[in-house]
């Protein structure tokens, strides 16, 4: 058989080629091969271009017959790797003077699997390793190697061609390997290479770097090209059809990949192939390491485009399993259930363990919460600790001392993507402070049950709490309204409990601040005019405090005033109460009553919402949003009650120059009573010139589409706001 070997020695005006066989040398002339090497890398450059255009392409789909068999192409590509892996880093070993030596493979799949399927492809594979020594050194061209190989593997799927060619050469390239590795050290070995006149790698190691490197570049392309090619052939036709892009797509390059890996096998042959007869000549050559790594270039950008393809099918086919998924739990939640514990198994990932962390943070099975009242408090990380306080209050307070049977299960809702040590840090922190059961992991809870929650429950930012039954029925898809209104007195906390607690509610002083104020039942006893005012103006509360306190005196009426802050504001807040705790304008309520005033507020509101009550029809509402609005301007406001709810409110401006001109109504108050006499008074004032603003935190449709102006009655525009609020 002829071999070919290129020695390559550079001088001014010459290069010399030299084939040689076995039994003699044959000797051409010098310009001869030089002209047909020229030709050779002109063709080879030609076909760069040309092998992806059409005509091309039918050249190398007119080689694919595949007749159905089924190649197990996994374990026979782990055996591939295994060689090529275990030579390119002693390539690098053996250039730096390092002696040779043979490490046991690693064993990432049973000679069982191999020998099985292996069983029927030895000799294609022998077959294929024959082809390219003999065309390589031959001279062959190299695109017409490569055809003869996909002829040769017609019969065969797209990634058996590709693995088969890739085990041939692995064969090639590991037997060459072993000689060199072996032959400092090896008497066998030692004779083969002084037959094939192998060079010493380490003596001429400056001029073979360049072309192991570029070899060991093209050889990691191809088995990544490899790789990604099987990786398509097992991606689930039932969730990715081969008929839609992206799979489509990729699957029409795959033709174009086949053809670059053989091609690239046959340039790494003729490399090999060419070291033979290298001992006693050597001749520097640069053409042959431009050629693969621009070879490598190559198929390195045709991985990049298969794994962008890739990446974008297994994106299809998370989109088609977490729909599935969702609704398998939509069914699963709408099914009425024997008990609850087969829908809390559906909120964790299959692959998990359904441990969750008890009150005494404690794993215990998610079965402790079969059949029992379960509350989902649905959360980000920035939930706040005035509401898990309150909530601690009513779960481990009045839960127990009235003996109802209610459990609290956190759901921390997070964006997977930019998890980092710090929100984990954060995670940790909101977790020992619950005094319920809490997941062990954000990551735990199952993405189609995300969203769920975000879709069919409305979560967004704002927490809310979903409640089950014992059968798993969802009684109400946010408790945490009703809960911060009613406290456990609406327990089992359904949706019919909330609306039956609102058919008999009006809007009182006892609605508006609960048990938030301790001394409100014996101001009201004491038949005293009790105002509760915001804003976070000091020199308006001061105006106002001041004023109000001079009109008390002149009626002789008794007055308490208490200063309810502003929402979202709490370190402004914080200070404004400390300068009136010193100046002794007023009471002031600390920062956790400021938090649950308002947050009771915008509950109010989201439940009166959800229940499809308007301002038109509810008068609730109505003051509801109008607080609200009074909070959303950076004026004050005051609102101002008797115990016989009588009431009467008003923005900072009009209330404070009301009390500035009390000689204007202080007759009629003197008839009619305080309350009265204001309303009357604030009535008459008219008011061109106003900037009502009422700011809502999203809530997954608890936003009311229509809001009228709490100053003139108008339709209020409505205008979407971000915010960022670090105090």
């Amino acid at each position: 058989m002829l071999t070919k070997h290129i020695t390559h020695q550079t001088s001014e005006n010459s290069n010399t080629f030299i084939y040689s066989t076995m039994a003699a040398p044959i000797s051409f002339s010098l310009s001869s091969l030089a002209s047909k090497s020229q030709q050779l890398v002109r063709n080879e450059r030609r076909m760069f271009a040309a092998s992806d255009d059409g005509a091309m392409m039918k050249q190398i789909q007119s080689t694919h017959a595949p007749d159905g068999r089924v190649v197990d192409v996994k374990p026979i590509l782990q055996v591939i790797e295994n060689v090529l892996h275990h030579i390119i880093p002693n390539i690098d070993h053996a250039m730096k003077g390092g002696t040779g030596h043979i490490d046991a493979l690693n064993d990432l799949t049973t000679s069982s699997a191999v020998d099985g399927a292996l069983d029927a492809l030895a000799y294609i594979v022998h077959k294929i390793c024959c082809e390219v020594s003999c065309k390589c050194s031959g001279g062959g061209d190299a695109h017409a190697t490569t055809m003869g190989i996909l002829n040769m593997l017609s019969s065969y799927s797209w990634d058996a061609k590709v693995v088969l060619t890739l085990a041939a050469f692995a064969v090639n390239f590991g037997e060459f390997w072993l000689i060199v590795q072996l032959c400092t050290s090896n008497s066998l070995a030692k004779s083969v290479a002084l037959l094939k006149q192998l060079p010493d790698l380490l003596e001429h190691s400056p001029t073979l770097k360049p072309h192991f490197d570029a070899l060991n570049k093209l050889i990691n392309a191809m088995i990544d090209v490899t790789k990604c090619i099987v990786e398509f052939t097992e991606l689930p036709s039932e969730f990715i059809s081969i008929d839609v892009p992206p799979l489509s797509t990729a699957m029409a390059h795959i033709p174009t990949a086949t053809y670059w890996i053989i091609w690239s096998v046959v340039a790494c042959a003729a490399q090999i192939t060419g070291l033979v007869g290298m001992r006693h000549e050597f001749i520097t050559s640069t053409s042959e390491a431009w050629e693969l790594s621009s070879l490598a270039h190559k198929v390195s950008s045709i991985h990049e485009h298969l794994q962008s393809l890739l990446h974008l099918c297994y994106e299809r086919i998370d989109e088609k399993k977490l729909l599935e998924a969702f609704e398998d739990f939509k069914r699963t939640i709408e099914t009425p259930q024997m008990d609850n514990l087969k829908i809390l198994l559906k909120i964790f990932r299959k692959e998990e363990t359904c441990y969750l962390l008890n009150p005494d943070k404690t794993e215990v099975l998610i079965d402790v919460l079969r059949r029992k009242h379960v509350l989902l408090l649905i959360s980000d990380l920035d939930i706040s600790h005035e509401e898990i306080r309150v909530l601690e209050a009513l779960y481990k307070g009045e839960r127990v001392s009235s003996e109802l049977n209610y459990e609290i299960l956190w759901l921390p809702i997070v964006d997977r993507s930019t998890w980092n040590d710090g929100y984990e840090q954060k995670f940790l922190n909101l977790k020992s402070i619950m005094s319920w059961y809490t997941v062990k992991h954000p990551f735990a809870i199952e993405p189609a049950v995300i969203k769920y929650i975000m879709e069919v429950w409305g979560f967004v930012k704002k927490p809310i709490a979903v409640t089950l039954d014992p059968q798993g029925k969802v009684l109400c898809p946010n408790a945490l309204n009703m809960m911060w209104i009613w406290g456990n007195s609406a327990f089992p906390f359904s949706s019919e409990k909330e609306e039956s607690f609102w058919k008999v509610e009006a809007w009182t002083l006892e609605l508006l601040v609960d048990r938030l104020e301790p001394n409100l039942p014996t101001w009201v006893s004491q038949q005293k005019v009790v105002c509760f005012y915001g804003g976070v103006q000091m020199e308006w509360i001061e105006s106002f405090t001041t004023a109000t306190k001079g009109v008390a005196k002149a009626l002789d009426i008794g007055l308490e005033m208490v200063y309810v802050g502003k929402n979202n504001a709490k370190e402004r807040v914080k200070k404004i109460t400390g300068l009136i705790k010193e100046k002794q304008l007023s009471h002031a309520w600390e920062d956790e009553n400021v938090w649950f005033f308002w947050n009771r507020l915008e509950s109010m509101l989201y439940s009166k919402t959800q229940h499809g009550k308007t301002i038109e029809n509810d008068v609730i509402k109505q003051e509801v949003m109008t607080m609200l609005a009074y909070d959303g301007s950076e004026n004050g406001w005051a609102v101002f009650f008797t115990g016989s709810d009588e009431m009467v409110r008003a923005n900072g401006e009009k209330v404070l120059s009301s009390m500035k001109s009390f000689d204007e109504w202080e007759k009629l108050a003197k008839q009619m009573g305080f309350i009265p006499a204001l309303r009357k008074h604030l009535d008459g004032i008219t008011d061109d010139h106003h900037c009502t603003r009422l700011i809502l935190p999203g809530n997954g449709g608890g936003i009311p589409e229509r809001v009228q102006c709490a100053e003139c009655g108008r339709p209020m525009e409505m205008y979407f706001m971000y915010r960022c609020c670090v105090e």
